[in-house]
């Protein structure tokens, strides 16, 4: 095949090599995983047409319509850039190209991912074509961070030249996809990935070229100005976009999303804002930092990229680190080799004095000594917050993103109308599309509450919840199962005079509000309430000793340890760690400004937290789940309701372990006391290693309690992402299977559901008769039970969202049940009632919750394992030697055991 040739320079210098073949990848540059071949595992087809039961609800979901011309081929092309360069750099060298080769190119605006994947509607003139580019931008020569002198007359002329190699490597059509969303014929069809990334990519091209993306997302200063958060971070508005395959066929999701950029000022001005220690930094010049400031500063500005503002350039440099030395001590050698003082450098060539000597330098070369001073460093714009966010910073975020469902829906609408969105480019009559600017209508609907059962001891001994919000109120009732508290003990870490003054009050009035809730607290601690300094907490040695001997002076069957604190403080971990595993006893913690108040709220919500921790529970089901669902529970036939989930270390972390923990119901038929097994595994694995193992353990307790192995297994799985449900579902029901063969002839039938609240599908109420609308009903949430089943859901698989919970803020978002396999069978509306229904026997407060409770309690319990491992992480036990490059994770190291005491107990929650 001919090569069509386009030069814009001279002839390409030899060095450019070509790379390696075309090859498919996804926009963030990872390959895409093909479709996967039938499988003895399939996922589980919709049993029926949809749920019957509830009230109806007329909708609009986030869910804009795509139609497409399944005859319309879009031309994959491989693009190979040589030298490679940065995407921002890919997409000018792509414009250019474009551009000025409209003829080659058979007139097409092809869209590019910035990478190596380019889609055009129609064929280009040859299937293989080589263009050279050139674009003004530093050479390597010029790229040294000092600078010349003779830059400056330079900076104008040089241009980088960079040779294109674009080759065809599919034509593809959407009949496939039209074929996989029409839901005809039962055979397993597998989507048609390629496509559907194909069209993905065109409907991005436009928002990428005018925002800054991130991920699936999209943020621009034209969404509303930027809003400093503190700590050097700015908030910025945008939105997420992203195909889906639907019932009412192809739809672009589109949301609301805010997220948090470094703020683009100086490096000395960064940190002082970033750090505390260094809020001063301008008054102490001559203070070095010490090893462990050091640290902090390199860990908050380690790959951020900067930009020099000593001479003028467009060069941009990342930060691998800081140097060993200070600024004053640091040479280097020029290009005839001859050595150089920093200082004197720059005090030479550019007239300045370098202030801030004693402060380290940035590091800008992985390998060879390249140093920047600090003082002469900007952060570039439109950078995405690196590292953790404070919980201030989280909370101003949180402000931001949180928008009233009237608000939130205005501005999605015009994120589809406005010159920044998803339809804002000629992509869509140029690949033959149709997106609707209008949301998705569709009715839902309002599932009944459930019938809830109390303590026998109050005057209410039932209720069904009939507020809007579904809450329901304890002022005359128990809770279903009190607890009798009799040895406890409390310890107060700092405080004021005055705030330990309120403890016997604190005490006394807990003491009451238990008694008024049927939970007996003896109004006498076994030992006097302790009173330590905070310092206490950062001294884990000293902390095991005096709460030990706490343990030993209530005779080593301590039940309860209360613990106030002056504020929020990195010692909790330890203190759980300690109480739990060494111990052996369960802990409340709380904060003296909350003892100030002492409101009736507070008091019943710490009391409910005890009760459960202890042993007891707040609420349960007043027709049993075996009433309820009689076609398939049965009160002889017990079943187990089991919550998995895997947590993973910060995105910057490169060495810690995974924690994954699963959860089982020990009761039959109330089930609504979960114990959990706990387990760190290798770093960023989401399989769950031992599953079989930790889900072995809980039927084995399970028999210990109910005397019985359940007849089903309905298993909740947290935490997965719709790219991994296939590979989740072959390894795990599998290791749930072999933790069955431990005892023999059991086979009992598994449902395993996939639980999602990370996704961008909102529902908003859909308002018909306008006369209402001044009681701000477009403000409103939908209300707690609302499910929707049909048009948004998935072509043919068995998926449903639901939203359980009453949302006080922002929009409430539903939570995505989307069932892999499903032995028991079960019909659209017993899954979705028994979820529901499940939903409001939460131990820790008296109204449904968003997240199935197995679920949530997976998540608080590989949440407390992640506690666990964090005095260990900060004692280096983990960490990489290597600063520069990733290396394999390390071996994980197991968590602590717990105490035999606490191991049947709801500790965690």
């Amino acid at each position: 095949m001919m090569n069509h040739v386009v030069s814009y320079t001279d002839s390409a210098p030899k060095e450019l090599q070509q790379q390696s073949k075309a090859s498919l990848k996804g926009n963030d540059g990872k390959k895409l995983i093909p479709a996967r071949k039938p499988q003895s595992v399939l996922v589980a087809k919709r049993p029926d047409s949809g749920g019957q039961e509830g009230s109806v609800i007329s909708l609009l979901a986030n869910h804009f319509l795509v139609q497409f011309d399944p005859s319309q081929n879009i031309y994959h092309y491989n693009v190979e850039i040589t030298p490679h360069p940065s995407k921002d750099i890919a997409r000018a060298i792509k414009h250019k190209l474009v551009n000025n080769n409209s003829a080659v190119l058979s007139g097409a605006t092809p869209a590019y991912d910035g990478r190596k994947n380019l889609f055009s509607p129609v064929e280009f003139q040859n299937d293989k074509l080589e263009f050279y580019i050139s674009l003004p931008i530093p050479s390597a020569k010029l790229a040294s961070p000092y600078g010349e002198i003779s830059d400056l007359r330079e900076k104008h002329e040089k241009l980088k030249l960079f040779r294109i190699n674009i080759k065809l490597v599919s034509k593809i059509n959407g009949k496939e996809l039209t074929n996989y969303l029409s839901k005809e014929g039962d055979d397993w069809i597998p989507l048609p990935q390629d496509y559907l990334h194909a069209l993905d990519v065109v409907l991005r091209e436009s928002p990428t070229e005018k925002c800054i993306p991130v991920g699936r997302s999209f943020y621009s200063s034209s969404m509303g100005r930027s809003k400093d958060i503190g700590g050097g971070a700015v908030g910025l508005r945008g939105f997420f976009q992203s195909l889906r395959p639907t019932q009412q066929g192809l739809a672009l999701n589109v949301d609301f999303s805010v997220t948090a950029f470094h703020e683009s000022i100086g490096v000395i001005a960064y940190l002082q804002k970033r750090l505390e220690f260094l809020r001063d930094l301008s008054q102490r010049k001559t203070a070095q930092l010490t090893g462990e400031e050091r640290k902090e500063v390199e860990k908050s500005l380690k790959n951020i990229r900067v930009f020099v503002c000593h001479r003028e350039t467009v060069q941009r440099y990342r930060v691998y680190g800081l140097t060993e030395e200070a600024t004053e001590n640091l040479w280097f050698a020029d290009r005839d080799g001859k050595n150089l003082r920093l200082v004197n450098y720059f005090k030479d060539h550019y007239n300045y004095d370098i202030q801030f000597r004693k402060l380290p330098c940035l590091q800008i070369s992985r390998s060879k000594p390249c140093y920047l001073p600090m003082e002469l460093c900007v952060i570039c714009e439109g950078q995405k917050f690196l590292g953790k966010l404070s919980d201030d910073q989280t909370a101003r975020i949180l402000k931001m993103g949180c928008q009233r469902p009237g608000e939130r829906k205005t501005i999605i609408e015009g994120v589809m109308r406005g010159n920044v969105g998803p339809t804002s480019g000629d992509q869509e009559k140029e690949f033959n599309l149709q997106v609707s600017r209008e949301m998705t209508k569709l009715t839902g609907r309002i599932l009944f509450p459930p019938k809830l059962k109390l303590g026998d001891g109050g005057h209410v001994r039932n209720l069904t919840p009939s507020r809007h919000d579904r809450q329901w109120n304890l002022l005359d009732g128990h809770v279903s199962e009190g607890t009798t508290i009799e040895r406890w003990a409390l310890i107060s870490f700092g405080g004021t005079p005055e705030q330990k003054s309120s403890v016997p009050r604190f005490i006394n009035q807990l003491s009451q509000r238990c008694e008024q809730l049927g939970i007996f607290l003896n109004k006498n601690t076994v030992i006097t309430p302790q009173f330590e300094s905070s310092q206490i907490l950062n001294n884990v040695t000293l902390l095991e000793s005096k709460l030990k001997r706490i343990q030993r002076t209530a005779s080593n069957n301590l039940q309860l340890l209360i613990c106030i604190m002056e504020r929020k403080h990195k010692g909790y971990a330890d203190l759980k760690r300690i109480a739990e595993t060494s111990v052996g006893v369960v802990s409340q913690c709380c904060l003296y400004p909350n003892l100030s108040k002492l409101s009736s709220q507070f008091l019943a919500n710490l009391a409910l937290k005890i009760n459960a921790k202890v042993g007891g529970c707040t609420v349960a089901l007043y027709n049993s789940l075996p009433s309820q669902l009689p076609r398939l529970f049965h009160i002889d036939e017990p079943v187990i309701f089991m919550g998995a989930d895997v947590t993973h270390p910060h995105p910057l972390d490169d060495f810690s372990p995974s924690v994954a923990a699963v959860v089982g119901s020990m009761n039959w038929p109330t089930a609504n006391k979960y114990i959990s097994r706990i387990r760190s595994q290798t770093h960023r694995q989401e399989i769950i290693h031992d599953l079989g193992a930790m889900v072995g353990e809980l039927l084995d307790d399970f028999y210990q309690e109910v005397e019985k192995l359940p007849s089903r297994i309905i298993f909740f799985r947290d935490g997965v992402s719709e790219t991994q449900f296939y590979k989740v579902l072959e390894d795990e029901l599998q290791s749930i299977r072999c933790a069955c063969t431990r005892f023999p002839g059991y086979k009992p039938s598994i449902t395993f559901v996939v639980v999602q609240k990370r996704h961008h599908t909102r529902l908003f109420p859909l308002e018909t008769d306008h006369s209402s609308t001044q009681n701000h009903f477009l403000y409103e949430n939908i209300p707690p039970g609302t499910v929707v089943d049909s048009v948004i859901t998935h072509p043919n698989e068995f998926d449903f969202y639901l939203c359980s919970h009453w949302g006080v803020k922002g929009t409430s978002r539903p939570t995505h049940y989307h069932v892999l396999w499903d032995e028991n069978q079960f019909t659209s509306d017993e899954l979705q009632k028994l979820v529901y229904n499940l939903c409001y026997t939460f131990v820790r407060c008296t109204k449904p919750i968003s997240l199935v409770p197995p679920a949530y309690y997976a998540h608080l319990a590989a949440y407390r394992g992640r506690l666990y491992l964090q005095r260990s992480e900060s004692l280096g036990l983990f960490r990489n030697t290597s600063t520069l490059s990733r290396a394999a994770p390390p071996k994980t190291a197991p968590l602590p055991k717990l105490s035999e005491n606490i191991k049947k107990l709801m500790f965690y929650c």
